[in-house]
């Protein structure tokens, strides 16, 4: 026979064990971010590489819920501007928040609010509904990094052809492998 006894720290102190279970997983979800920025594509012709950041901010948003998920991209971008190689292809500094991608940086945290917001009232429930959050996500990024490239590059339609064009057919497979890939996300941060 097996008791389902609640543990000490969660019988006497819930809101800690809570609050703690909630800091390792935003910490998990920027070092997963983080991991995921290391698999880069330099493409010759942008400023812009292809990398897994936007697989990563879609399933983290979605996984761990808005207010988690925006705090696990605001932990990355600190991770990344304190000097961690956190970034693209080992990127750090300041420098990077300033450059050609430093908008979809910023898009990361509204993506993963979003993305998280839409998942808590169920969207994420079905491969097929996933793809509202992922999409409307992927947007946020794109109107970030778009609207930042175009000052870089002072016009918008140079900025659409080098930082938003090459990458649709690359987030439409990082949507399906989000999608994919959410149960398990899910079942892991519960």
């Amino acid at each position: 026979m097996t008791t389902l006894a609640p543990t000490l720290s969660t019988r006497y102190f819930p809101r800690a064990a809570s609050w703690l279970r909630d800091v390792f997983l935003i910490v998990l979800g920027s070092l997963f971010v983080a991991a995921l920025a290391q698999v880069e594509i330099p493409l010759l012709f942008t400023p812009v590489p292809i990398t897994g950041q936007t697989f990563g901010v879609l399933l983290v948003g979605a996984a761990l819920g808005s207010k988690r998920g925006a705090a696990s991209l605001i932990l990355y971008l600190a991770e990344g501007a304190i000097g961690l190689p956190f970034f693209a292809g080992g990127a750090h500094g300041l420098t990077v928040l300033t450059g050609a991608t430093a908008g979809y940086l910023v898009g990361f945290i509204g993506a993963a609010y979003v993305t998280g917001w839409l998942a808590e009232r169920g969207l994420e429930r079905s491969v097929r509904t996933s793809f509202i959050p992922f999409l409307i996500g992927t947007v946020i990024i794109y109107a970030c990094g778009v609207a930042w490239l175009t000052v870089l590059v002072g016009s918008f339609g140079e900025a659409v052809k080098l930082g938003l064009v090459p990458f649709i057919i690359g987030d439409i497979i990082k949507w399906i492998a989000a999608a994919l890939a959410l149960p398990a996300a899910w079942n892991l941060s519960k």
